[in-house]
């Protein structure tokens, strides 16, 4: 039974974290399941999909909105593949929003067939990164430092995700707390979003400003992160094309562990 949802519940919460583990069990890897937004899902509008078979769920898609676009994450249930549950979910998606960026990865044939036959177009590519361990040891200027973002700076993070990324990122000022501020002599250069969960750091929304690049603030802030993570892992994701990132991050000790591909999908006409 396939069960459009405004808002996650605990039990349906402990529903999905289940579901992903026998997943992640079977096919190894990980999924984007962006698990902070799903606990902090406003319950205004629908962006969760499950599907149920009984009190078991065996389907999973999820909604994330990034600046103009939406991208899905999903999943089923090892045991329940073959029933059309994947392909149930994608059109349930599309019904709520009819252009979405669907996210594959690169070992899913399945996935990659499900986005084919829904005549998604390739859109682009991320590879995932984890760094285990300490980072590669380096320099560090004492000028250089890092400290939670505060409300007043929401207007900064905004502008340094736009110049990074292209835009922002809708309900910032709720996920500000996440973010911190890189400074140099005081003055704000540069934001990152760092995100603690089952041993897993994450970091993404990483830009210095375009005129501080190139000094090595980068290479030592994330550094710094690694080195205080109270976690055994830290992962991020690179643009596939983007070497002088790519080059950053492997030089601290980064290693690819997987490719994700990103397919425009639209709505049947």
């Amino acid at each position: 039974m396939l069960e459009p949802s405004r808002g996650l519940s605990p039990a349906a919460l402990d529903a999905i974290s289940a579901l992903e583990q026998r997943v992640v069990a079977a096919d190894g890897g990980r999924l984007k399941l962006e698990w902070g937004r799903l606990r902090d899902r406003a319950g205004d509008r629908v962006e969760d999909f499950l599907w149920w078979d009984g009190d078991r769920l065996v389907g999973f898609a999820g909604l994330y909105g990034f600046g103009d676009s939406v991208e899905v994450a999903g999943m089923v249930d090892p045991s329940a593949r073959g029933r059309g549950i994947g392909g149930g979910l994608l059109d349930a998606v599309l019904r709520e929003t009819p252009q979405v960026l669907l996210i594959v990865p690169r070992a899913s044939e399945a996935g990659k067939r499900l986005a084919e036959r829904r005549g998604g177009v390739p859109d682009h590519s991320e590879h995932v990164m984890e760094l285990r361990g300490d980072p590669v040891p380096g320099p560090s200027d004492p000028r250089v430092t890092l400290r939670p973002a505060v409300l007043s700076d929401l207007a900064a993070v905004a502008s340094f995700l736009d110049e990074g990324f292209g835009s922002a990122i809708p309900d910032l000022d709720s996920r500000l707390g996440t973010f911190r501020m890189i400074e140099r002599d005081g003055a704000v250069v540069g934001t990152l979003n760092v995100v603690s969960r089952d041993g897993r750091t994450a970091v993404s929304g990483f830009v210095v400003a375009r005129e501080h690049r190139g000094q090595g603030i980068g290479r030592q802030v994330l550094r710094e992160v690694c080195r205080s993570s109270p976690d055994s892992v830290v992962g991020l994701e690179v643009a596939v094309g983007n070497d002088h990132a790519l080059g950053l991050y492997t030089s601290l000790g980064f290693v690819p562990i997987l490719t994700e591909d990103y397919y425009a999908v639209r709505a049947r006409d």
